[in-house]
């Protein structure tokens, strides 16, 4: 509904709560389930650095949905993440994307490209996210499932597009927060003091001030290089920050991805734009500008380094979202993105951190990474590999610990028992076959015998189909309304015994944290839209009273109902059940 925010955080007092009832009643967090928490394998270091930070796992989140709020965070932190891209913000903070705004039926797609909140408000749910990590890092239920502790981690800002933007005030002000953060956590604190369980005695922590000091530039699509050229500097000379600039398929040119994209991985249906290519830096520019930032960061005592990649645009052919154009993302994108990888290294040698090469200049990789192929994405030398598309298939933030232990299993039986000396064995192997590198080598892979995870052949298959309606209450329950979330919006609930209804579990919807993204709708089995079907519960009246749809307003002991019916009277059965009340607060 245009003229009303698409999200609405909740505060840290209720998150906590959240955590607190949720363990209590169910051993989870957020929903996720104590099999889905990372605890690192004793025998086998995966820590890395990230411009010279120390971070305890290669993988974390891409900026993007699963990372722009402080319970999805949170969720990607329990999973093992260790790198956080946060989501990229830019000085215009009222965006009206239009919606479905994801499609991943069988690739990825998608139309949103920036924060869906305030720039105060993203600042707010990063610090609260941080106050939260150190929070549960120390919280005694959690210790026998994090190991011998979560180890390091790093929070990455995002910003974007443009100078004017960037050097603006708003901007300013983000980055200054982030940097210096306590005017955000002390007024937080009393909330910490009146949570429940052991978490009222943590108001006092010593939450670090400093969310985050390294920077992730957003170029998107049609940045001049002057510009990108300029807004690095601004952020090394104004902010002291240490630098990333995210670079774009498109610098392959058009016939070289049109001929992976179209040709070799079949996918005759997706239309690229080849205006796109005329509009975006040019990969002799490119290499230029890679060489001249990085010497200017080194020169002034900073870290530079590249992401590959943004996402490719394409024509909106498909029809289940509402805007022209759309952004590719998954696995062809991975084959592009290594693609890309492998020609910068050679035009680049010596200044790429990568082996081979071993230069300065890290690179960072966010492009169809799975479970699969983790292990040969991160034989290439990326610092991190950044995840989206996987997590927005069912499992969710529960997929992250399974691809952690197989790249701990892979490692360990290659006979290493850290990353980097994994690595270079990689590379040497790879030499030894006849490649240059491990990135020739993966390309090599998936651009000949191993194409099928990432063509048109592998990945034609839809979400499976039941032929019934979805109804308010009851349905197959797969969960996976639950999982395909980014904002955690979905949990689910035991069916009270005495309740009159069927299924073994209910699922409804926090609708403060639905965005009406569409990935529910894609994967539920059952016809029609989840997030508009299930229950939608709003606890702030506000936001109740200016959405339209049904809706029920839990209040002061009480559930109101939009439409006037008696659906409230079995919501607030549902949410007296003592197995499954979100909102940590007893019968309603």
């Amino acid at each position: 509904m245009t003229g009303v925010a698409p999200l609405t955080p909740m505060s840290l007092g209720s998150l906590l709560r959240r955590i607190d009832h949720e363990w209590a009643t169910r051993n989870r967090i957020f929903d996720l389930p104590t099999a889905r928490i990372w605890s690192p394998e004793p025998d086998v270091d995966l820590g890395f650095e990230f411009l010279g930070r120390r971070c305890a796992t290669p993988i974390g989140p891409a900026a993007g949905p699963h990372s722009q709020m402080a319970q999805n965070l949170v969720l990607a932190w329990l999973g093992g993440s260790r790198l956080f891209e946060l989501k990229t913000v830019q000085v215009i903070d009222d965006l009206d994307i239009a919606r479905p705004c994801i499609d991943m039926q069988t690739v990825g797609y998608n139309i949103e490209w920036s924060q869906e909140l305030s720039v105060p408000a993203s600042v707010d749910e990063y610090v609260k996210a941080a106050m939260l990590i150190r929070m549960l890092s120390g919280w005694e239920p959690l210790a026998e499932h994090l190991g011998d502790g979560p180890g390091e981690y790093v929070f990455d800002m995002s910003v974007g597009y443009d100078l004017a933007g960037i050097s603006g005030e708003k901007v300013a002000g983000f980055i200054a927060a982030m940097l210096d953060a306590r005017h955000v956590i002390d007024p937080l604190r009393a909330e910490v003091a009146s949570a429940p369980g052991s978490f009222a005695a943590m108001a006092d922590l010593d939450f670090d001030p400093r969310i985050a000091d390294t920077l992730t530039l957003s170029t998107f699509h049609g940045c001049p290089p002057d510009e990108i050229e300029a807004i690095t500097r601004h952020l090394i000379d104004e902010h002291a920050l240490d630098v990333i600039v995210k670079l774009n398929p498109t610098l392959l040119g058009y016939e070289t991805v049109s001929a992976i994209v179209n040709d070799e991985l079949g996918y005759s249906d997706v239309s690229v734009k080849e205006q796109a290519f005329a509009d975006d830096l040019q990969f002799d520019r490119g290499i230029d500008l890679i060489g001249s930032l990085a010497d200017y960061a080194a020169e002034r005592g900073r870290r530079f380094g590249i992401k590959l990649t943004n996402t490719l645009v394409v024509d909106n052919n498909r029809g289940w979202m509402p805007d022209d154009t759309m952004y590719l993302s998954g696995p062809p994108l991975h084959v592009l993105a290594s693609t890309l990888l492998d020609r910068l290294s050679e035009a680049l040698p010596g200044r790429l951190a990568v082996p081979g090469h071993d230069g300065e200049v890290m690179v960072s990789f966010s492009a169809g990474v799975t479970k699969e192929n983790l292990a040969d994405t991160l034989a290439m030398g990326v610092n991190p590999a950044t995840i989206c598309s996987d997590l927005l298939k069912p499992g969710g933030y529960g997929r992250l610990a399974p691809m952690l232990r197989t790249l701990a299993t892979t490692i360990s039986e290659d006979g290493f028992a850290d990353l980097d000396c994994w690595r270079r064995h990689r590379q040497e192997r790879a030499v030894a076959a006849g490649h240059r590198t491990t990135c020739a080598e993966h390309v090599a892979s998936i651009r000949g015998e191993g194409r099928e995870p990432y063509a048109l052949s592998g990945n034609s298959k839809l979400p499976r189909e039941v032929d019934h309606d979805l109804e308010m209450f009851g349905c197959v329950a797969c969960n996976f309304c639950v999982t395909v979330c980014p904002n955690d919006a979905f949990f689910s609930i035991r069916t009270p015994e005495d309740s009159g209804l069927e299924a073994r579990q209910q699922y409804l919807v926090l609708a403060e944290l639905c965005n009406e993204c569409g990935n529910c709708l894609t994967f539920c089995p059952e016809r029609g839209d989840p997030a508009m079907i299930k229950p939608r519960l709003y606890t702030d009246a506000e936001v109740f009273a200016a959405h339209d749809g049904q809706g029920f307003l839990v209040d002061a002991g009480r559930v109101v109902d939009h439409r006037g019916s008696d659906d409230a009277s079995t919501v607030a059965l549902l949410l007296g059940a003592p197995a499954g009340d979100p909102l940590g607060g007893g019968n309603p």
